[in-house]
């Protein structure tokens, strides 16, 4: 399976048949409230009109303006929306790419074979000048999965309601069942970090190979209730260690298996995935394998870097960026959680980290990253449909961004 990183498992991917309902769980997906904040301040633009959009740029609308950096992007001007038509038309974007008779393997997996040598994170002593950092939201911007579930998706695009919400509970289901079974998300979900590396402070380094993490009375009534309640709340050195393993060990399970998801899994849950991604890519027109493109295309550059910022919490956001294959663009240090401080203050985490000499560019599609990216002068790329993306990878290609 060369698409997802998993060459071992591409027997499995085969074209996709006729829409049925799903029908593997019948209890209608009783989830339980996990009261999680998810990125769904979605934007009803038609398309990318603005901001490094290929239209004249000297007459860009303010919303789409390059606040402030029109002059680190002055060879666009160049570039009319005449030579980006396939890209966009004066409609609506809502004809569809695929269909579920006419996918094929190669439709699938041929984009998603973008993979490059991951370069390493930017260590502090090197020099900011050259770098440019790509600050990435996660929902309805690389993958579609909030708007399955309320409908967005569907009703903007043409596409089977029933089908996308059935699709988006079962990968609703997949990520918290990763979340608790791999990630210690029943542990965690009260004892939430911004950054992966939030708690290393309180790991002393004990070796983790035969703990027993469901017997050092991490959840007793002395420890995650009464403890974790709020940002800044530490409980004693004895359960703050207890904590950091359990961080450490998200981390090492991350890495180990970023690039092997099928493996973390194991069967059935392995052919489930590869069936939902499959049937996902179909009915949202191939959406995640265009992001992974552009993804990989920044992740060849060696003077570029990709950082998440999401809303979802940091163990859901893991899971979520191990099955939607995107462990290999993101390195868990790039990866922030936003739940607790709101965007503004990861973004003003990342600054400090890459230097205030890089330049930084935001993708997403929610009204929180454009506000917070006008405020900090840095360019926004808008995206609210697939369009979007293939544009953005075409800037990419022709080294516009």
């Amino acid at each position: 399976m060369a698409a997802y990183g998993q060459t071992q498992y591409s027997p499995a991917l085969q074209p996709a048949g006729p829409y049925t309902p799903y029908t593997h769980h019948t209890q209608g997906y009783s989830m339980p409230s996990y009261n999680i904040k998810t990125e769904d301040g979605l934007s009803h633009s038609p398309g990318q009109t603005g901001l490094l959009g290929y239209s004249n740029f000297g007459s860009t609308p303010p919303s789409q303006s390059l606040y402030g950096y029109s002059h680190e992007f002055s060879a666009y001007s160049s570039y009319s929306q005449s030579q980006y038509s396939p890209y966009y038309n004066s409609h609506h974007y809502n004809s569809p790419y695929l269909t579920s008779s006419n996918i094929s393997p190669s439709a699938i997996t041929a984009p998603l074979a973008y993979q490059h040598q991951e370069h390493p994170v930017m260590l502090p002593n090197h020099s900011p000048e050259s770098h440019t950092v790509f600050i990435w939201d996660l929902d309805e911007t690389i993958i579609i999965f909030h708007s399955l579930l309320t409908g967005t998706f569907s009703s903007r695009f043409g596409k089977d309601s029933s089908k996308a919400v059935s699709l988006g509970l079962w990968m609703e289901e997949m990520i918290f069942n990763l979340a608790d079974s791999r990630l210690f998300f029943n542990d965690l979900e009260e004892c939430d970090q911004v950054h992966i590396d939030d708690v290393a402070s309180d790991d002393n380094g004990q070796d983790l190979s035969t703990y027993n993490f469901g017997s050092d009375g991490f959840q007793s009534p002395a420890g995650a209730g009464s403890l974790c309640l709020g940002s800044g709340v530490h409980g004693g050195v004895d359960w703050m260690r207890k904590l950091a393993f359990r961080y450490r060990r998200v981390k090492e399970i991350y890495n180990t298996y970023k690039n092997n998801v099928g493996g973390l899994l194991g069967s059935p849950k392995r052919e489930e995935w590869l069936q939902l991604r499959r049937e996902m890519e179909v009915l949202t027109d191939l959406w995640l394998t265009q992001a992974l493109k552009a993804l990989a295309l920044i992740n060849s550059r060696p003077n570029c870097v990709n950082v998440l910022v999401t809303t979802t919490q940091l163990i859901p956001a893991l899971s979520k960026v191990l099955l939607y294959g995107l462990g290999s663009a993101f390195p868990i240090e790039n990866i922030y959680s936003a739940t607790k401080t709101g965007k503004e203050s990861c973004f003003e985490r990342v600054s400090q980290r890459f230097g205030r000499r890089a330049v930084y560019v935001v993708i997403g599609d929610g009204a929180e990253e454009e506000a917070v990216a006008k405020k900090k002068n840095m360019p926004f790329w808008r995206v609210s449909c697939r369009p979007d993306l293939e544009a953005l990878s075409h800037a990419l290609e022709l080294d516009y961004l």
